[in-house]
């Protein structure tokens, strides 16, 4: 009987992200975000087009952290060596990969919110000028869930090559 892939597995460990998690997250956020901005929407400033691309430089520097640990991974540099990866910086990544895509999901599902909002809204100048900004953010929250779901896929350790499962023995050759 196989476990069921999830945020822990029966043996304490964490699983990977699951999308559909996100997805019902984002979700959630949405709805919440919906009723907040139909009741209080006239209280608000406009928003800025900067105010989500904070977003989008965090997934930018995921994406980098991702290349950068899929090359270290794809050519063996993972080690306590000085000159290689230490296996304690990848566990770290793999927590900030795990937060990111929770903080996309919310991101997307808050910045969408106000943004469908706002679509629906006729001859409001200030919704107008805040369509950009909220559009930013809804992109800026989708490029952050793919950079984080990225970076915790290059962390895996690569497959065993060994066709027993046993950890080869370096000193056999």
């Amino acid at each position: 009987m196989t476990a069921k892939p999830g945020p822990e597995a029966p043996d304490g460990h964490l699983g990977p992200t699951r999308v559909r998690d996100l997805v019902l997250l984002g979700a959630a956020v949405a709805v919440l975000t919906w009723v907040f901005t139909a009741y209080n929407f006239r209280d608000f400033p406009v928003i800025a087009w900067y105010t989500g691309a904070i977003l989008l430089v965090l997934a930018a520097t995921e994406a980098i952290a991702a290349a950068m640990v899929k090359r270290r991974v794809a050519e063996n540099e993972v080690g306590q060596a000085r000159e290689q990866l230490h296996p304690v910086a990848v566990a770290r990544l793999v927590a900030l990969a795990k937060a990111s895509a929770i903080l996309g999901a919310v991101a997307v599902g808050a910045w969408g919110a106000v943004s469908v909002y706002l679509f629906t809204l006729d001859d409001v100048t200030k919704a107008d000028l805040s369509k950009p900004g909220t559009i930013i953010g809804t992109l800026g929250g989708v490029a952050l869930v793919v950079a984080a779901l990225w970076l915790e896929q290059c962390c895996k350790t690569p497959d065993d090559p060994t066709e027993d499962g046993q950890v080869a023995d370096p000193d056999a050759a």
